[in-house]
């Protein structure tokens, strides 16, 4: 009920519950935005630039989603367009050559951390990169992925697919200390 106070006091432009809406986003929201870019000054900018975009905003945010979820994807698309910008590109696939699969049937061996998963999912290429980190650790469905990413669900689930296919093969490497 205090986040819908808050967010109506945005709307009226009160200065006051715009602070206190950041702090209470702004490390959650810098946490996501460091999963995509890996530089704190580049997520420090994209957070500034998200709630500044969020604020001018707010009157488009009709509290279907929890106004976290809303900004959440405001940082999500803003990383993704601030990699872009620095001329790192997506590669499209041609889909005729793709198929849907099952995504609930992948798992990791016991005894690897979090951070060699994460290590390892650095080492894929951005277009399967992106929809795993959307995926995996953001959360996101594949119509929503497709909707960030401007591809088809066909190509967003296969390249889950291949992402995880080359994820799991980095971490059997890992595992068997063949890798790094």
């Amino acid at each position: 009920m205090f986040e819908i106070e808050l967010v109506k006091q945005c709307k009226a432009n009160d200065r006051k519950a715009q602070l206190r809406l950041y702090q209470q986003y702004c490390d959650g929201m810098f946490a996501v935005a460091m999963r995509f870019l890996k530089n704190q000054d580049d997520a420090e900018d994209v957070l500034q630039e998200s709630f500044i975009k969020a604020f001018q905003r707010m009157d488009q945010f009709k509290g279907e989603v929890t106004f976290g979820a809303w900004l959440k994807r405001i940082v999500v698309n803003g990383s993704i367009d601030f990699l872009k910008s620095k001329h790192q590109k997506m590669v499209e696939l041609n889909e005729a050559y793709m198929h849907v699969t099952d995504d609930d049937d992948w798992t990791i061996e016991d005894g690897i951390s979090i951070k060699k998963v994460k290590d390892a999912i650095e080492k894929l290429a951005e277009k399967y990169r992106y929809v795993i980190q959307l995926f995996l650790m953001e959360g996101y469905d594949h119509s929503e992925i497709s909707q960030i990413l401007g591809i088809s669900e066909t190509a967003s689930r296969t390249r889950l697919l291949r992402g995880k296919t080359q994820l799991k093969e980095e971490l059997k490497d890992i595992d068997y200390g063949t890798g790094s």
